[in-house]
Formats: C-alpha cells, structure tokens, sequence
C-alpha cells in the first residue's frame, strides 16, 4: 500500500475532487488491469482514450481516478484528480509509487534514430565485464544480470519502466542502460527517472507518422537534453548535424565525439574488414569485432560515456575490443559455398545506406550485393520509396519484399516503395511478397563470394500480419536456406 498524497508530489493539480489522505493498491493506464483500492490514470491514446474506460475501471475496483478532464458523471466515495497531462502525471507517481528506483542508480539514456540498441547492449556487457551488475533496456530485450526479460517496446511505458528499475534495484544492479525512444521522450515515459548521463547518437528520416515533421522529431530529442540536471553528463555525436544542437540548452556537463569534427573523444577508422575494425580512440590504437562506419561511431559513444562514469580508458577500450555487439545489428553467417549472409535491423533510409555502405568497403572484387528489403507497415509512408532507391543505388539486385505488414496490405506497401524509383533502379529489382521466397531467390541468385543483406527485422522472432505474430526470423531462415543449398 501506499500513500496518496505521497505519490501525487510534484503532480501538478488542476481540481482535486474527494479525499486523497487514503492508501493505494496499483497504479494502472489499462483499465483491464485495475484492482481494488487502486489508481487508474486516464491516458488519451492515439487509438483509445483511456477517458473512455473510467466507468469500468471504478466497476473493477478503482478508488482513484487521474484525468484531464472529469466525467460527467462522478461517482461517489471515489477520488477524482484532474491534471493538465496525465502522461506526465502517470510518469512522477510511478517514480514515487516505485520507491524512485533511478535515485538508485546510476542511469543512462540512449537516444537517437540510429545505434541506439548497439550502444545500450555495448554499455550493458561493457559493464558486466568490468564486474558490475547491470540492467539494460532495449529494444531487443530488457536484463537484469543474466535474467532476460522480453521486450514489448524500445522504451516501456511509465509504470512498467519504473517497475523495471525496481527490480534491477532489488536484484543488486549499480548500473543500467536504457534505450529512449522519441515516443517515450514525447510521451513522457521518462519524465521524473534521474539520469545520471546521456547519450546523441545521430538524427535521420524516421516517425514522421508520429511526429508529423522533422522538427518536432529533433525537438522530442532535444527536449531528453534540456531536462538533465547539472549532475548529469549529455555526450554528443558532433559529425551528426544536429549533435551541437542536443547539448545546446541543456545543464548538463558537456562532452562530444566524432570521426571527423574535433572532439573530446575523437575516433579515426585504420582498417574496416569483415574480421572487424581497428580504429584510434584518442591516439590509442584498438581492434573491434565490430564492423562498419556506423559501429565505429557506437565505439566512440559507449568509451566517452564509459569514461565519464569514472572507468580508466584503456581498460574499457581493452575490454571493449572483445565485445560483440546487439543481436540483428550486421550478423553474419557464410555457407558453404562461400556465399555471404548479413541480417541487420536497418529500417530506415540512413541505417539501410550505412549498411550498403560498409557491405561495399567489405568487397574485394566484383562481388555481387543483392539485398532483400521491405518496409513495416502502418508507420512513416515517405521513407518506403527512399529506402527502395537506397537499396538499388548501393545493391546489384534488389528484392523488395513484405517487413511487418501490420493491418495494410504487403502489395499497397510494395507499390509504395516503387514509387519514383529511378530508371536505373527499376532494371534492378524484382518483388517477391512472401519474405521466406524472396530470402530463398536472393540465394539462388548469388554465387560464391556474393554478399546477401537481409534488412529490416534483425533481431525480431516474428512477421507481423493482420495483427498475428507468425514466428519468423531471418537468421534462422537464410541458416535454414543455406544448408538445404548445401545438400
């Protein structure tokens, strides 16, 4: 049980309706989750208005409810809270209702449209090689210590994440490292959780079907910075344009990195091969499994922040050299004919080029890139034909094919991305809905040598479609492919 009024600190009131000197059970957004003597915050959705469901969470055993607006209707012997944004609100009474698990730790956030997974994970087994106990958040999967527990979201909701946290405060975690989305910035999911630092990773085309414009999506970004205290750190990619601009008005202390602008952590790539990449970090030379531009970017990253959390440089660049990064982020597999596999989780058009990029620094000869692509549905329309003509500037054939449908038609998103494909491109692309086919043709295409991307999903287990999760994994499927090949 705990204290109303306690858990209502910091929340600001519009009107106050009932007693709030009473002892609460829950805290719930889903009405279908309420029990007796519980919290029920009405949250307005995209879809649903949790408004809509006050009735019934009262029916289930509600004795609070947190509005924007009050029913028309009151119930009596129940307590009413209208607040200017229950978002916000949700978000500070979870952080009271947990106990403040962030005061507790040290914390640090990831943000950015691409990397951010790579780095959390980096951070996360950085970490818990250097001896700590660490938590993680990502969008492939939540840990505490060795204990994996699945992920639903980049970021979870408020309540979930402050529950989250405190269980890794309960199982003895000093460290945790945790993706922030632009939904859960905007969304206020992260707004009372104490952060010890954070991190820019770069900003590209993405969520333009939430954010509508490019500038509210760089505003949701820069709004995570603005709101650190003077006790935390904000490091920032300063190659990205928008890298200065994150660390423009925030309090926290200050600090960059960069490949090609001058930096406090400054990264110069000497070799990038498939075996991985050996870069200077500050003048120390070290060799990465990683591969790629963009990974030598999350290196940089993951050493300034491990830096400035008090660790000594050349044993976390030591320690950093063994590491292995996030699952679907340019995992490779090669048959036995020689022939290249990558998955990676690029899905948008600067992630997809970063790959194509790195995958043609990788080639030796006259190799052929043939990548299968498609694009998820009910998400931003306008990158399905810029994610095409990426994957046919930079591929010698191009299979464009279904991602995560969702509830839109796999062809209406195929036209989609053919939309101003250039005459080029279309003399290089073929459209195979069924994604299992299209990996299946891809490999009948190549020949020993060849290099076949499969973008989009990375570490995903699932397609969906029509609001089904089928199992599916891209790994499991071109490993599959490659051995019947092989008979």
């Amino acid at each position: 049980m705990k204290d109303l009024q306690t858990i209502l600190f910091g929340v600001a009131l519009r009107e106050v309706v009932g007693n709030t000197q009473l002892q609460v059970t829950t805290i719930q957004i889903d009405s279908r989750k309420v029990s007796s003597n519980g919290v029920f915050v009405a949250i307005p959705g995209v879809q649903v208005d949790g408004h809509d469901f006050i009735q019934i969470a009262i029916e289930k055993g509600a004795s609070v409810i947190v509005c924007e607006k009050l029913p028309l209707s009151l119930v009596e012997n129940i307590t009413y809270i209208v607040v200017a944004n229950t978002h916000e609100a949700v978000a500070i009474m979870a952080h009271h209702f947990y106990n403040e698990p962030s005061t507790k730790l040290k914390l640090v956030g990831v943000t950015g449209t691409n990397g951010k997974t790579t780095v959390a994970t980096l951070l996360f087994k950085l970490f818990s090689a250097l001896g700590y106990h660490c938590g993680l958040v990502s969008t492939v999967q939540n840990q505490i210590g060795e204990t994996i527990i699945p992920s639903t979201h980049t970021t979870p909701d408020a309540i979930q994440l402050n529950a989250l946290l405190d269980k890794m405060v309960q199982a003895g975690c000093t460290h945790v490292f945790m993706e922030c989305s632009s939904h859960a910035i905007h969304q206020h999911r992260i707004t009372g959780l104490q952060f010890t630092g954070a991190a820019f990773t770069n900003l590209t085309l993405d969520h333009l079907d939430y954010h509508k414009t490019f500038d509210a999506y760089v505003a949701a970004k820069k709004a995570f910075f603005d709101a650190l205290p003077s006790s935390a750190f904000a490091i920032s990619n300063l190659d990205d344009k928008n890298g200065a601009n994150m660390l423009l008005d925030t309090k926290a202390k200050k600090c960059t990195y960069a490949l090609h602008a001058p930096a406090n952590y400054k990264g110069k790539i000497l070799e990038n091969q498939l075996t991985g990449l050996v870069m200077l970090v500050n003048d120390i030379e070290v060799h990465c499994r990683l591969i790629g531009t963009f990974n030598a970017y999350n290196l940089l990253a993951v050493y300034g922040i491990a830096v400035q959390l008090g660790e000594a440089s050349e044993k976390v660049l030591i320690t950093l050299s063994a590491l292995t990064g996030a699952e679907g982020r340019f995992d490779y597999i090669i048959s036995d004919e020689k022939i290249i596999g990558i998955i990676d989780y690029a899905h948008t058009p600067d992630a997809l080029e970063n790959v194509l990029t790195t995958i043609a620094k990788l080639r030796k000869g006259d190799e052929e890139v043939i990548t299968v692509v498609g694009c998820g549905g009910d998400r931003d329309k306008s990158k399905r034909p810029i994610m095409a003509q990426v994957a046919c500037d930079l591929s010698t054939k191009v299979f464009l094919t279904s991602d995560n449908p969702r509830s839109e038609n796999p062809e209406d998103i195929l036209n989609d991305m053919e939309q101003g494909l250039s005459s080029a491109a279309k003399r290089k692309y073929l459209k195979i809905t069924d994604r299992r086919e299209a990996i299946k043709a891809a490999i009948s295409f190549a020949k020993s040598g060849d290099i076949i991307l499969v973008a989009g999903k990375g570490h995903e287990k699932y397609q969906e479609i029509k609001g089904v999760k089928h199992d599916f994994d891209d790994m499991a499927i071109m490993y599959h492919l490659f051995k019947e090949l092989a008979k």
